[in-house]
């Protein structure tokens, strides 16, 4: 075969990788489209993302396709409250890094000598190596990890968290790690198992409509391909839930 045709070959299958939606970063799919899914980070501009304090993200939060937190006031928030949804992402961390996903914080006003992250539930991201209740993919101090399915740090990994009625599940890199039923957290302070945590809220009683937010804590962590499928009120059954 001459190099004339081997290169017409490798230019017209560069040509339709290029072409492939899939192929794209911060773009939905055709199937995507169908199943429902919104794309909520465009990898150009903070559009549709605040503070905590409802004002605009200078565009120095988007750098390489990606939204970084840091530096911000705690959190980068998207403008909308949700309740029940599948928001998928695709998220990269520094050296030492301790960032987070928040859902269902509400309000975005902190209470006195709080953090505006006690007015949510936080899916940690972190660059602990171990299984625990601050590892990746754990619901902050709240579930730990069944495993660790964090990519060593640099690499990019994929996150996905359901909120569906009182219901969280946690999914990293394609594993379930973590989930928890609201309904079960009856005491402040304490687990349904008795034990204790640091947040003083009864979770059956935490709001179920909130923001989503992404953690600055101090480190550089990059976020891209922000996807969300809202969930209607009757979506998983109990029996899928409960697998």
């Amino acid at each position: 075969m001459t190099t004339r045709v081997i290169t017409g070959f490798l230019v017209v299958a560069i040509t339709m990788a290029a072409a492939r939606p899939e192929g794209k970063e911060n773009a939905l799919t055709e199937q995507e489209k169908k199943d429902g899914w919104l794309l909520i980070f465009d990898g150009t501009s903070t559009r549709g993302w605040m503070t905590t304090k409802n004002k605009p993200l200078p565009s120095s939060h988007v750098q390489d396709g990606s939204l970084n937190p840091h530096p911000c006031d705690y959190m980068l928030v998207y403008e909308k409250p949700l309740e029940n949804f599948v928001l998928a992402l695709d998220f990269k961390i520094s050296p030492k890094c301790n960032s987070g996903v928040f859902v269902k914080t509400a309000p975005l006003t902190p209470r006195p000598g709080k953090d505006v992250g006690f007015n949510g539930i936080e899916i940690a991201i972190d660059a602990t190596p171990t299984e625990g209740l601050h590892t990746t993919g754990a619901i902050y101090d709240l579930v730990a990890t069944k495993v660790n399915a964090m990519k060593p740090v640099g690499e990019w990994n994929h996150l996905q968290i359901t909120c569906d009625r009182s219901r969280i599940k946690v999914e990293v890199n394609g594993r379930e790690v973590s989930r928890l039923d609201l309904d079960e957290w009856t005491e402040k302070n304490k687990r349904p198992d008795g034990s204790a945590h640091k947040f003083d809220v009864a979770y059956k009683n935490h709001p179920r409509k909130g923001f989503i937010g992404l953690q600055d804590h101090g480190s550089d962590c990059w976020y891209k391909n922000i996807k969300l499928r809202p969930l209607g009120p009757a979506t998983e059954s109990a029996s899928e839930t409960q697998r």
